[in-house]
């Protein structure tokens, strides 16, 4: 009889450093490299071994509907959950609210956080807990962990100052035990653990490991970060290089294409420069322009512009002449008054 693997994913936070664009939508809806960043997300769960059931849980928040309406159109064949956090206490209080699903073995990742993992391991993992890591060159601005001469971890510490702690946590991990989580989340809310009035899961796991469990790392080489605009463009070149470039597929005349981009089949292009570094989504027009390292949401039409480094939401209108912009869904913007 297979066992079932609960997979939570926090995405309740009002995403403020993606504004303008978490205004109308949330975090994990937001485009990259031709599809949302939630889909990247998911993918990261496809190398469970077949010996689990995968159960999902999302954690969602003021934006819910968008979603659940997401989830049922795109991913309708996925057994997922929903769980509302009101209040945006922090990491393990987002847990916390899912409490009713979060039996056996548990899996948590951030929706912002997407990694290259394979998870073949899960299917003889003994340890009762596992946290994926990243060699950095300076810790001070993550989580670092502390381990023992067998490689097990002692203690996780926040922004620690020593730099020879440079395996950090990247949010993505493994629990044996849900209930074994959830009863150090509670121990934690007694203790009132917090920093800057919201629950860390750090330190819920730090009390697993007093009570005695014993956690392993397991090191990542990618790590990318959708939480920013910097970030996000940095996560779209490299998913364009690994496998999300569909240059080869399109030949339209009058159009040069300068790889790695990604352009949607249905957006219409037409005396235009595109690339390197460009991702164009569903119905957009881009007429008269250059595009190089841009992000260009579904709907928007961009017309005589060199634009770069930008991101613009959906139904954007975009004229002009130089720029780079920053914009959400169905703004407009004209740079210049007359053609």
């Amino acid at each position: 009889m297979k066992q079932t693997i609960k997979i939570a994913i926090p995405m309740a936070g009002y995403g403020t450093r993606m504004r303008p664009h978490t205004w109308s939508k949330p975090r994990p809806l937001i485009k990259v490299a031709g599809r949302s960043v939630l889909d990247f997300v998911l993918d990261q769960y496809s190398s469970i071994p077949a010996c689990f059931d995968v159960e999902y849980i999302l954690i969602v928040g003021p934006q819910r509907e968008q979603i659940e309406e997401y989830m049922q159109l795109h991913h309708p064949e996925k057994n997922f959950h929903f769980v509302v956090q009101e209040e945006m206490l922090g990491q393990s209080h987002a847990l916390y609210q899912a409490r009713e699903y979060l039996s056996g073995p548990v899996m948590m990742a951030f929706s912002d956080t997407l990694i290259d993992i394979d998870l073949a391991f899960l299917e003889f993992e003994q340890a009762d807990g596992v946290a994926m890591v990243k060699r950095v060159p300076d810790p001070r601005r993550f989580g670092s962990v502390k381990l023992d001469k067998d490689g097990r971890i002692t203690k996780l510490i926040e922004k620690s100052q020593d730099m020879d702690l440079n395996l950090v946590v990247v949010g993505f991990y493994y629990f044996r035990s849900g209930e074994a989580l959830l009863s150090a989340i509670e121990e934690q809310m007694r203790r009132n653990l917090t920093l800057k009035n919201e629950y860390f899961l750090a330190d819920a796991l730090n009390i697993m490991i007093e009570n005695g469990a014993k956690f392993r790392v397991q090191e990542i080489d990618t790590w990318l970060d959708a939480g920013t605009p910097e970030a996000l463009f940095e996560t779209n070149r490299y998913l364009l290089a690994h496998g999300c470039d569909n240059s080869s597929t399109i030949q339209i005349p009058g159009v040069g294409i300068i790889p790695p981009v990604h352009i949607h089949p249905g957006a219409i292009v037409q005396s235009a420069v595109i690339g390197p570094n460009v991702s164009i989504g569903a119905g957009c027009v881009i007429q008269d322009a250059i595009l190089r390292d841009s992000i260009v949401d579904d709907g928007s039409q961009i017309i005589g512009m060199l634009l770069e480094n930008s991101l613009v939401g959906s139904r954007a209108i975009i004229e002009g002449d130089m720029t780079n912009v920053n914009v959400g869904d169905d703004a407009w913007l004209k740079t210049r008054t007359s053609r």
